[in-house]
């Protein structure tokens, strides 16, 4: 993304406070820290230059937000990101639970000219392999009907799953070795009492799965997206 004086760092950042931002979480210096793997000095830092450029604002017990510049700017990453993913996955037939190490290194070297032409190739899509939105070109994003967690479901209830709320490589691993994608009808079959393992059923057969990997697979009631 050609911005003068927008370094690759300051992307990053941007698109950190904004996946923070976007789950509801606070993005502290701490959390931004966290998230890119540097340490808080650093994050420190490049928030307060964030702010001075006006890209992020600073709010007393609530972290750092964007301003509607950084926002703009953040919106243009993930959508960078996500349709990467969905290249890698679909066009180039890569596994779910690798694309998001190899988008974060792509996203960063495409024009806009070959960002719309991964768009227009996909049929301009509204969604990553994962669930997650991609941003529109003016940076909208499609809305499902409502998620709650897998694990808030009951016993014979059943739902579609909508997203899957990691970018772990070994829980996407082992969520692709159990059927268990986007779309695809689950079924709450036994729960195990204070956040014990459920046994769910997926495409005809039973699964267990644990209560805090549930809870990271976001799903809509009655099987439908």
């Amino acid at each position: 993304m050609q911005i003068p004086g927008l370094t690759q760092a300051h992307q990053d950042y941007l698109k950190a406070i904004y996946l923070l931002r976007s789950r509801g979480e606070t993005a502290s210096n701490s959390a931004i820290a966290q998230a890119l793997g540097v340490s808080p000095a650093s994050a420190t830092n490049m928030v307060k230059r964030l702010s001075e450029a006006g890209l992020i604002a600073y709010s007393p017990y609530q972290g750092v937000d964007l301003t509607p510049d950084g926002l703009h700017i953040a919106l243009k990453v993930v959508r960078r990101h996500r349709l990467v993913e969905l290249l890698l996955h679909e066009i180039l037939e890569m596994p779910w639970d690798s694309v998001h190490g190899e988008a974060e290194r792509i996203e960063h070297a495409i024009s806009d000219a070959v960002e719309e032409a991964i768009a227009r190739k996909l049929g301009d899509p509204h969604f990553d392999p994962h669930g997650d939105p991609i941003p529109s070109r003016d940076g909208a994003l499609e809305v499902r009907a409502a998620q709650r967690p897998l694990s808030d479901l009951v016993i014979g209830e059943t739902a579609a799953v909508a997203r899957v709320l990691t970018q772990d490589s070994e829980r996407l691993r082992y969520f692709g070795s159990i059927g268990l994608y986007p779309g695809t009808k689950v079924t709450v079959i036994e729960q195990s009492p204070f956040d014990g393992p459920l046994l769910i059923e997926i495409n005809g057969q039973q699964r267990i799965l644990a209560h805090a990997l549930a809870k990271s697979v976001g799903v809509t009631a009655g099987g439908g997206l």
